[in-house]
Parts: structure tokens; C-alpha cells; sequence
């Protein structure tokens, strides 16, 4: 088995892989890739045995064959040339040779078959989304799903495909995020959760592509295929809670502020509030916005006032600041609207501009009981 490759294409795809690999697994042969070259393509893959990645690079040669190289090595070695071209031949001892313009490197390699198969998928549904949509839909979501592993459907972000629009919704029961498009649809209803590794993996890659991604699923796994690159993975087993119950239909009380500004009072407000509850507290009355926390462990407090439009009752309101944060660096509007029904229900973030035809964004955030 002998190639020629660039090195720099080579690293780049396999920087990609390599995110697949976990640091600890069980089996020894997951901490390598797969090499499998058929003429004048090498097929490079990963797997932790729930995700599996792979994808296609051009290489010159006129062989075939199929090794496993250490992941650690061959990503070292690589970072360190400039881009050239590298030799790779195997060797009769288990060894494989890549020649470089400065020398020569010599490294152990595992035969290609005890490599674990990516899993297929008999007779999957389909459903083609356009590369930008989806790494956007996975941007928006991804940060508000859970870390608890007692409850690993919430660990996941929510995929809902029906004819009308694609759903992606994403809750750890403090805070929700609700991502639908109705400019593009699927040809039948599906729901199902993809886990965050292999969402992490896409979210990096989907953001340079303006092809479109084809995602096959049935109810166990889900196979996502782009420009060179295919992605399996298992999906996480179990039934989703029903978001739109906890989503308030009724909330009189509307604010609208300028996102940058409130972004900054937050973040600024919260270095005082306490290191436990991270509570912030809101203050809305007529065009003023009052926003405050107090740490009363180390008697730190901190008082902003921002102009805001609101309508509804004066009210005051306790968040975590975290969260608000967080969700108001998720949106890229210059408006955000926020609504409100009382100090113990749950508070509905959403752009007011910037959105694309078709798209909405529905965040949601529980309040913590404020101590007067």
C-alpha cells in the first residue's frame, strides 16, 4: 500500500476526525484511524463506537489496501511540516513508512479489519437541509441542552421534522430554546434526539460549507452526509418532555431593549450578584429598566439603569444571569423583546430583527425567587 498526499489537506481533515476520538476508550484500536485507500482516494475514519466519522481525501496512487495509524502520532507529526507532499508506503514488519522532505518517520500500524464498522442503515428516512441552516440550528441550540446523565434525553437536542417546518428545541429545565424554519421541510414527520458530541462535530465543519446535508435516520441512528464527509451516530433512546406545555401562552408584560446594551448591563451586574445563585434582578416601569444583584455573603452590590420600551404592569423579576447572558449572546438581533406574565413564571426571549425569512427563535428562561 503505498500514497502520495499533501500534508496540509491531510491535517485538516484529519483535525476534523480527531474530535471523534475520546481520550480514554476502551477498546485500543479506537485510538487510531483508518487508512482505507481504493486507486486515488484515501477514505480516512473515526470512531468512538456511538459516532463515527469519516471522510474522502485525493491522494496519488495506484494501490489498495486498509491500515489503522495512531491518531496522537500522526496528528503530531503532521502539525509540525509545512505543506509538502508525504509518501506514505507500508512496510513488511507492520510498519508504515512516510517519507517527507526532511526524512523519513517510521510508525506501528493494526490491520484495517479489526477496525469496529461504522453501523448501516436499512431503508432510513431522508431529509436534505441546506449546510449553513442546520449548523445555524445547532449554534442556536446546542448551548441550552442539559448535562444531567440521570436524565440523558435532555442531554440531547431535539430534532422534529414534519411537512410544514424542521424543529430543533434544546432544555435542561432552567432554561429552553425553541429553532424552527418553515423554508424547509420534510417529506414526513420524524423526531428523534441527537446526542451533543456528534452535534459539536457538525457545528464545526457545517459553518464553512454551502452544500446541502442529506440526513438519513430510523430510531436508533442517524447518518448525516456532506461534501466529503459522512457522520453516523446512535441517538439518544427515550421520549422527549413536551416543551410546549411549559411554554406561557399569556404574557401581558412586554420589554423591548436594545440587545448589545443589556447584554453588557447583565454581564457588568452580574460580577456582584452572588457566586451561588448568580441573581439578577429586573425592575421594568414605564421606559426604565432597572437591573441589580446584590451579594449579601460579601456585601457587594451593583445598579443599572438602561431606556427601554415596556408595556404591562411595573414588575420586578429575578433570572440567573447566566442564562440570560448566554441566551442574549445566542441572538444577533440589535432588538430583543421579552415577555412576561408574573415573577414565578418563566420569561420568553425573542429578536425582534435580523432573523431570515421563515426562521424563529423562541428562548425561554425560569426565573429565581427573588429575597427582599
Amino acid at each position: 500500500m503505498k500514497f502520495i498526499v499533501s500534508s496540509s489537506q491531510l491535517l485538516k481533515q484529519l483535525q476534523v476526525l480527531g474530535g471523534v476520538i475520546n481520550s480514554n476508550n476502551t477498546l485500543p484500536i479506537l485510538d487510531n484511524f483508518l487508512f482505507e485507500l481504493s486507486e486515488n482516494q484515501l477514505k480516512v475514519s473515526a470512531s468512538d463506537l456511538e459516532t463515527t466519522m469519516s471522510s474522502v481525501v485525493d491522494v496519488e496512487s495506484n494501490s489498495e489496501g486498509s491500515i489503522a495509524v495512531s491518531a496522537r502520532l500522526l496528528l503530531d507529526t503532521l502539525k509540525t511540516f509545512p505543506d509538502q507532499p508525504l509518501t506514505f508506503k507500508t512496510e513488511g514488519d507492520n510498519t508504515i513508512e512516510i517519507s517527507s522532505d526532511q526524512g523519513k518517520y517510521d510508525m506501528a500500524y493494526f490491520g484495517g479489519d479489526e477496525f469496529p464498522k461504522a453501523v448501516s442503515l436499512p431503508s432510513p428516512s431522508q431529509t436534505v437541509v441546506p449546510a449553513h441552516i442546520l449548523g445555524t440550528a445547532i449554534s442556536k441550540t446546542i448551548f441550552a441542552a442539559g448535562n444531567d446523565d440521570l436524565r440523558p434525553v435532555m442531554s440531547g437536542v431535539f430534532f422534529q421534522f414534519s411537512s410544514q417546518s424542521l424543529t430543533f428545541v434544546a432544555t435542561d429545565a432552567h432554561k429552553l430554546v425553541k429553532y424552527s424554519r418553515t423554508d424547509v421541510t420534510a417529506d414526513q414527520t420524524a423526531e428523534f434526539i441527537m446526542p451533543k458530541k456528534p452535534l459539536n462535530l457538525l457545528k464545526g465543519i457545517l459553518g464553512g460549507s454551502d452544500s446541502d446535508v442529506t440526513i438519513e435516520y430510523n430510531d436508533a441512528n442517524a447518518k448525516f452526509t456532506f461534501d466529503n464527509v459522512v457522520l453516523v451516530c446512535r441517538l439518544i433512546d427515550g421520549k422527549y418532555p413536551n416543551y410546549e406545555a411549559v411554554i406561557p401562552k399569556e404574557n401581558p408584560n412586554k420589554l423591548t431593549v436594545d440587545r448589545g446594551s443589556f447584554l453588557n448591563s447583565v454581564r457588568r451586574v452580574s460580577i456582584f450578584s452572588s457566586k451561588t445563585t448568580h441573581q439578577i434582578r429586573l425592575k421594568m416601569a414605564g421606559t426604565e429598566l432597572n437591573i441589580s444583584a446584590e451579594d449579601l455573603d460579601f456585601a457587594n452590590k451593583a445598579n443599572e439603569r438602561l431606556s427601554c420600551d415596556y408595556q404591562g404592569d411595573d414588575m420586578q423579576i429575578g433570572f440567573n444571569s447566566r442564562f440570560l447572558s448566554e441566551m442574549l449572546n445566542n441572538l444577533s438581533s440589535n432588538e430583543v423583546l421579552i415577555e412576561m406574565s408574573l415573577p414565578n413564571r418563566a420569561g420568553i426571549l425573542t429578536p425582534i430583527d435580523g432573523t431570515d425569512e421563515g426562521e424563529k427563535i423562541t428562548m425561554l428562561v425560569m426565573p429565581v425567587m427573588l429575597n427582599n
